[in-house]
Parts: C-alpha cells; sequence; structure tokens
C-alpha cells in the first residue's frame, strides 16, 4: 500500500486540489465566468455556453472535476436559475461541463494512468487539449441548439462586461493556465513542480492582487483540500494493493491472453474496451479503476499496435463519464449539492449530455490524430 503512493507524480493531486480550491476562494473562478461571458454570453444560451467556457479555462489549471463543478457551479448554477433555466437542467449542464476538469490537462486521472501504465504525464498532458477542445465545442453546440428549441437564454446577455474589461479584470487569472503549462512544455518545470506553482501563483493572486482571501480563510481551504487529497491518497494505496494480489494470481494476464482471442482486431478491441469501462466508471470510482486496469489493458493495447497515450486518453475520457452517471457519478452529488436537490430528478436531463459525450468518445477512440496530432507536433515524432 505504501509503494502505491510513494512515487513522486502523485504528489501533483494534492498540489491541484488546493490550487483550485484557493481559486474558488479567491475570486479567479468569478473572474474567469465574467470573461467567458463576454466571449460567448450575447447569444441565445449564451449563460450555458459561458459555464462549458469557464469550465474549459478552470479545468487548465485545476484538474479536478469535483473541484471544478463547486468553483464554478456556485456561481453559474444560481445564475442559469436566475435567468429561468430549470433547476435540474442547470446542474446537469454543470455535472456535465465540470468532467472537462480532467479532461483538458492538468488532469489527475491522467497522472494516475501515466503512473500506472509507465507512460510520459507530459505527452498526456498535451495529448488532452484535442479531446477537451472537441468535448468543450460539441457541449456549447449542443446547449446553442436545444436552447434555441426551448426558447431559453434569450436576455442572457444582460450586464455582460465587454470583452476588454473582462480580459483587463481577469489578466491574472487567465495568466495562470499560460505560467502553468507553458513552464511545462517550455521545460522549465515538471508536471509534479508545475502543480506547486499553481498553489503559489494563485495564492498571490488571491491574497495580494485580488485580496479576497484573508488569513483565516487558509485554515478552511487546507482543511477542505487536505480531506480532498487523504480520499484519494486512500483510493490509491488500496488500489495499489488490490493490483498487487490480482498481479500475483496471474489475472492481468489471462485477461490479457482471453482479450486477445476474443477480439481480434484493434477496432474490436477499443469498442469492447470502451462498453466495458463505461459500465466500470459507473460504478468504481475513476482513480480506482485507472490503478487497477491501466496495467492490465494498457500492454492490451500496445499489442493491438494502439499508441498507448492515445490509449490513455481513451480510457481517461470514457471513466470520466463516471463522474455524471448515476448510481455513484461524484459530479453529480457535487452539483446536487449545489443546486439543493436531489439526484433522481435530474437524470432525464442529464441523458443527452451523457449521449454527446459518448458521440465525442467515439470520435477520440477512433481517430487518433486528435488526441496524438499535437503531441507528435511538439515532440517532433
Amino acid at each position: 500500500m505504501f509503494n502505491a503512493i510513494n512515487k513522486f507524480p502523485l504528489a501533483a493531486i494534492p498540489f491541484f486540489i488546493l490550487a483550485g480550491n484557493i481559486m474558488e476562494t479567491g475570486g479567479i473562478s468569478r473572474r474567469l465566468v465574467e470573461f467567458a461571458k463576454s466571449l460567448v454570453g450575447g447569444v441565445q444560451g449564451g449563460l450555458p455556453m459561458t459555464c462549458v467556457l469557464t469550465c474549459m479555462i478552470f479545468a487548465a489549471v485545476s484538474g479536478s472535476s469535483v473541484a471544478t463543478t463547486f468553483a464554478i457551479g456556485t456561481i453559474l448554477i444560481p445564475a442559469l436559475i436566475k435567468h429561468g433555466y430549470p433547476t435540474t437542467w442547470a446542474a446537469a449542464l454543470q455535472a456535465t461541463s465540470a468532467e472537462l476538469g480532467v479532461i483538458i490537462p492538468p488532469s489527475i486521472p491522467m497522472i494516475l494512468y501515466g503512473v500506472s501504465a509507465e507512460v510520459s504525464i507530459g505527452e498526456l498532458f498535451i495529448a488532452g487539449f484535442g479531446p477537451g477542445i472537441l468535448i468543450g465545442l460539441a457541449l456549447m453546440a449542443f446547449v446553442w441548439v436545444y436552447c434555441r428549441i426551448k426558447g431559453w437564454g434569450k436576455n442572457d446577455g444582460d450586464g455582460r462586461l465587454g470583452v476588454g474589461k473582462a480580459t483587463w479584470q481577469a489578466g491574472w487569472a487567465l495568466l495562470m493556465p499560460v505560467i502553468i503549462l507553458g513552464g511545462i512544455y517550455g521545460g522549465v518545470f515538471t508536471p509534479t513542480e508545475a502543480s506547486a506553482v499553481a498553489v503559489f501563483y494563485a495564492l498571490v493572486v488571491g491574497l495580494l492582487i485580488y485580496r479576497e482571501i484573508k488569513l483565516a480563510d487558509l485554515a478552511i481551504i487546507l482543511r477542505k483540500s487536505v480531506l480532498s487529497s487523504a480520499v484519494i491518497m486512500f483510493i490509491i494505496a488500496n488500489a495499489g494493493l488490490f493490483a498487487f494480489l490480482i498481479t500475483r494470481a496471474g489475472v492481468p494476464d489471462a485477461i490479457g491472453h482471453w482479450l486477445e482471442d476474443v477480439l481480434k482486431t484493434p477496432a474490436y478491441f477499443l469498442l469492447g474496451v470502451n462498453a466495458a469501462l463505461f459500465l466500470i466508471g459507473m460504478f468504481i470510482e475513476t482513480s480506482a479503476a485507472i490503478i487497477v486496469l491501466a496495467p492490465i489493458l494498457a500492454p492490451v493495447a500496445m499489442h493491438f499496435g494502439i499508441d498507448p497515450v492515445h490509449f490513455g486518453l481513451i480510457m481517461v475520457v470514457n471513466l470520466a463519464l463516471g463522474m455524471i452517471t448515476p448510481p455513484f457519478g461524484v459530479n453529480l452529488f457535487a452539483a446536487c449539492t449545489v443546486a439543493r436537490i436531489s439526484l433522481d430528478r435530474m437524470i432525464k436531463d442529464l441523458i443527452p449530455f451523457v449521449l454527446v459525450i459518448l458521440a465525442c468518445l467515439m470520435v477520440i477512440t477512433y481517430v487518433p490524430g486528435l488526441s496524438l496530432g499535437l503531441r507528435d507536433l511538439v515532440y517532433a515524432r
């Protein structure tokens, strides 16, 4: 169990969680919302599109979907309800949009996959941009069409700031993903070191520039971050023990040989794995599923000639669906908490969003260039 968590890249997890909580308290997330609203809020359905775009930007520094749900949802779910959107639909939109928090880098599940499958975390991060942007654009297109059909959001542009003013006010917040991602791909620091830089930058901006964090708030932020980090580390430790036991029992090899015998081609293999991961993600927490399954499935994928980075993106996107599907979707519970509704009330509104993500998953699965094109360009492959 100790060996499972005694890995340097895993140190990024508590730091990214802490950075997300600091951003939520320090006014950074609110300024990102105003910036996104200035860009897309002027059209019919602009407020739901603002939700998606803000989650895309916030994802570039948080690495966590739950942190994204609370940081953005506490601002936008009440705003959506105020503008006449159904509470259940607003919660479903926020839960789905927050899934981008683990797809657009930096991403905690990508770190876990990289450690478990021994794949470059930097390559996973850069490969995540294509799928993340695809899903974000697909969600914005869907809500734009859906709102026009329903007649919602005709006054969403009321009270929005101009692009110039919103950009100026959010300047320090927008600089954060530039520093983090630019530092990683510029070779200034590793993804793990970037997580510490994210905390430092968010703290400086929240305390000294925006001045919305008081010293008394730090204890609350730290407590929340420690609890979230402890839960994830406990899952990793126990999943590591489980992985050790099944490896000693020869289960991964048996599963690998069975998959090779039954699923003869890469296309069938990917289809079968996607179906299995979708079901598994409904009942097993994403982090635990990745730690247990990545060492089993990644070698089989490589046997079929599938790039391990591409396969990692497929796993992350698919298992992230488990965060917005009953009965154990953590994003659903987070969004329901913010919206103050029960889970069963939002299931009907959630179905179209899940179908959009599934359609994007099929594109990501069978168009590897979407994930690997930028990776190959940056790493000159």
